[in-house]
């Protein structure tokens, strides 16, 4: 019996990693299954706000979501993506951009113009694959709940807009990467790590301005009590406000949202339709029943942005895009040290000798560095759920405690949210602190100032 050899080797540890990294991911999610079918009774701090109705709804919602989640992940994670590696599908994509590259009768030598058409096949076979699980997302699971707002139309025409924007993006980016990563000699990382860091700046300034608007709709927040109100916590604050949007979120779902962006002395304020009360409209003659008496007061949606700008005077974006950028260098001092390594080529179906760089890149980030991701991924949870907190007391000391907490509930009964979770799935999965943790947070800091009183 001969013994395994190195390609195999690191083709069947990819593997494994892989699929135990998966197999967590759908412990932790049946521990939430068990909570979702064993919990029956709503908590005590929510009675007076949460109806048994609402909580069964909750409930069932929330089960619907993880048995949905856990089935893409066996059926995606675990099965589907070790046969491609297993079968060298990369390999395929390559041989496939290269007969495209000849049939339009490109350079076939050039790598730069290959990795252009592997990664616009790559991303549409991983939009297709996608597809029947974002259908049923979007107009079985979400539709069933009450949450889909999308028309059939109103999907397809945002889909192909996802597509040609993504991939325009991809192939310039993927087109400055092989460059960079050619003409930068051994130190390439380093000029790979500026150009990240430059391109990520660039995309917060024009993301917001130039593509967002060309999937929903942004309006100026017209003049009122609740324009004045902001703009005058922002001016209390010296949040640099220059701009006031409302989007109009309802058009896909109803979930709620809130945040700001823009670089520097130019901040912009974005609130969802769906966070306002009755979607900010005076007028609610035209709106359906179900979405009469949604939304948040002026006074909670001025809580909700207490704790957002909370975020951005306590340097909590400042401080992710620090890690982001350490992160980054790091990944790629080690993509600059691993990407020569020949088995890792081999082992997902290419011939000796051929090494396209973007897929390296795109093995040693996904498939090598998965335990680190993973446990990194981890910390930056700890972490935002620590700055959460901060946000809150920051809020808290702003005066909203009452609002905030009353705004907290409400989202959370407009978005179905269950209040139970278990402690390992909520520690691994969420980024933000249950509505219940941040509830007893908020009284024991009120509670504490009454005593300092």
């Amino acid at each position: 019996m001969s013994s395994m050899t190195e390609v195999e080797l690191v083709l069947y540890c990819i593997i494994a990693l892989i699929i135990l990294e998966n197999l967590f991911e759908v412990y932790i999610a049946l521990r939430q299954v068990k909570v979702f079918k064993t919990s029956n009774k709503v908590p005590e701090e929510l009675k007076a706000h949460m109806s048994n109705e609402t909580f069964h709804k909750a409930r069932k919602y929330g089960l619907d979501r993880e048995q949905f989640g856990i089935c893409k992940c066996l059926f995606m994670d675990i099965c589907v993506i070790p046969l491609e590696l297993y079968f060298g599908l990369m390999a395929y994509m390559w041989q496939a951009a290269l007969n495209w590259v000849n049939y339009f009768k490109l350079n076939a030598d050039n790598e730069i113009i290959v990795s252009c058409f592997f990664v616009v096949l790559i991303s549409l076979h991983g939009y297709l694959k996608d597809l029947p699980f974002k259908l049923y997302g979007t107009f079985v699971l979400e539709q069933k709940h009450g949450f889909n707002k999308q028309t059939a139309r109103f999907f397809i025409w945002d889909q192909i807009k996802g597509l040609l924007v993504g991939n325009i993006l991809t192939v310039l980016v993927s087109a400055a990467v092989v460059f960079i990563v050619q003409w930068g000699g051994e130190h390439f990382f380093i000029y790979l790590w500026v150009f990240a860091g430059v391109l990520s700046l660039i995309l917060l300034t024009i993301y917001p301005i130039f593509i967002a608007p060309l999937f929903d709709k942004y309006t100026p927040l017209e003049e009122g009590e609740l324009r004045k109100s902001i703009e005058g916590l922002a001016a209390s604050l010296k949040f640099p406000l220059t701009k006031l949007y409302v989007v109009e979120g309802s058009k896909r779902s109803s979930h709620s949202n809130a945040y700001f962006y823009g670089l520097w002395n130019s901040k912009r304020i974005v609130l969802f339709d769906t966070l306002l009360l009755n979607k900010g409209k005076k007028d609610i003659t035209d709106l359906k029943d179900e979405d009469k008496g949604k939304g948040c007061t002026n006074e909670e949606v001025l809580a909700v942005l207490g704790h957002e700008l909370g975020h951005w005077k306590l340097g909590h974006v400042t401080k992710n895009i620090i890690i982001m950028q350490i992160n980054l260098l790091l990944i790629f001092f080690n993509f600059n040290t691993l990407f020569k390594y020949a088995p890792f080529y081999e082992a997902v179906g290419f011939t000796p000798g051929v090494k396209p760089i973007l897929v390296g890149l795109f093995v040693i980030l996904s498939y090598v560095m998965a335990p680190y991701n993973a446990l990194l991924g981890y910390a930056m949870t700890i972490l935002s759920r620590r700055f959460e907190y901060q946000a809150d007391e920051f809020a808290q000391k702003l005066g909203f405690s009452e609002k905030l907490c009353q705004a907290l509930i409400k989202l959370n009964l407009d978005n179905l949210g269950f209040p139970i979770h278990d402690w390992l799935y909520s520690s691994w999965s969420h980024s933000h602190p249950t509505l219940l943790q941040r509830m007893h947070r908020l009284q024991e800091l009120d509670e504490a100032d009454k005593k300092k009183k």
